[in-house]
């Protein structure tokens, strides 16, 4: 098992259900995890949290036992608990600071705003900080929401650069097809996705579909990732140390920050779908997106938008940032380069897409 004695930089996502049972915080597990976050403080880890449970918290300041289904009341239930939950984390990690900050989609799909998120927490970490971050349920609808924390978890890992993702849950790491804990998976494959096993997940959001998501786009940003038991006692000292826990997933060849932002931070605007010849170029030859092998566009996107690729048979190859709006390129799609200029009356670039703009899951994870 790998150890992680060399880290210096650690993002770790504590689900709801390592935190609360039969629908309430646990104080007792509060003060674990606050006390394991100071164990990696005075190595001198630079700590993010991720944390869930901001619905279970206000379940229990309101003395409910379950939460229903429809969003306003959801969305009351997390802004309750939210200072519930930030007031239990604040005393379980004294004498250290602790800062809150909550996000929605919108604020890692914005390149600026990405960047806004990133230069934060920079500054707690000189501060001696620990930030803790939370998808703002409160106001986050279905259009902007990340869905779960563990997909938030991995894009805040990639925003800055972690060494290691650690995903505690309540169960004991991803399990092989007879139901045993797989230790190590090198890249994570079509047949390692079928693995998944779901659950009735109560409280929580997430599943270890979610998780495998989640640990997909951390290694593919060249971040190891373990998943791992979160209610057993001491198990971030122990996995620092190179105990054999959970399941590690190792990293893969780290992709150039802007790729990484592009491929999994950002939210397409629209599609534009090309050809059988675009998308051999595109996936083997590594070149740009020309407007001779586009077909149609779908949604309406501007120039700078991130857009997804699609081929004819409707399955994504890519995305990347458009050097043309939907309706300029409605009308140069099939052409040849060098005709741009006489169809729209001015040519900005070449190319629909640049490759250094572009990124292909297929050419990308061969490299």
């Amino acid at each position: 098992m790998q150890e992680f004695t060399h880290i210096k930089r650690v993002v770790i996502k504590v689900g709801t259900r390592v935190l609360s049972k039969e629908g309430r915080l646990e104080e007792q597990q509060i003060k674990e995890i606050g006390e394991q976050i100071k164990y990696l403080l005075n190595r001198k880890i630079k700590v993010v949290l991720v944390s869930s449970g901001a619905i279970a918290a206000g379940l229990g300041m309101l003395g409910l036992k379950r939460k229903k289904g429809f969003l306003p009341f959801q969305q009351g239930l997390a802004a309750i608990g939210q200072v519930e939950l930030m007031n239990r984390y604040k005393h379980s990690l004294q004498p250290y600071l602790s800062a809150q900050i909550l996000l929605t989609r919108e604020d890692l799909n914005q390149r600026q705003r990405y960047l806004n998120v990133r230069h934060t927490l920079s500054i707690l970490w000189e501060w001696g900080v620990v930030p803790i971050i939370n998808e703002n349920d409160s106001v986050s609808t279905e259009e902007i929401k990340f869905g779960d924390n563990d997909l938030l978890a991995s894009l805040v890992a990639s925003l800055v650069n972690a060494q290691l993702l650690l995903i505690l849950s309540d169960v004991e790491g991803f399990y092989s097809e007879g139901r045993k804990v797989v230790s190590v998976v090198e890249r994570i494959t079509p047949a390692i996705e079928r693995m998944v096993f779901e659950q009735e997940e109560g409280l929580s959001k997430g599943g270890m579909a979610s998780k495998l998501q989640a640990a997909k786009i951390a290694t593919r940003a060249g971040i190891p990732t373990l998943i791992a038991n979160g209610r057993e006692k001491g198990i971030v000292k122990q996995i620092i140390e190179g105990r054999k826990k959970g399941t590690l997933f190792l990293a893969q060849k780290k992709l150039p920050a802007r790729k990484s932002w592009i491929a999994f931070s950002s939210l397409p605007s629209g599609e534009v779908i090309v050809d059988k010849g675009a998308k051999e170029a595109l996936l083997k030859k590594g070149k740009s997106l020309l407007s001779s092998g586009i077909v149609g566009t779908k949604g309406r996107f501007k120039v700078g938008d991130v857009v997804s690729i699609i081929d004819e048979n409707g399955e994504e190859i890519g995305r990347g940032l458009v050097n043309y709006s939907q309706e300029e390129v409605e009308k140069i799609k099939g052409l040849q380069s060098r005709e741009i200029e006489r169809r729209l009356g001015y040519r900005y670039y070449e190319e629909v897409i640049h490759r250094d703009n572009l990124y292909c899951s297929e050419s990308e994870e061969s490299k």
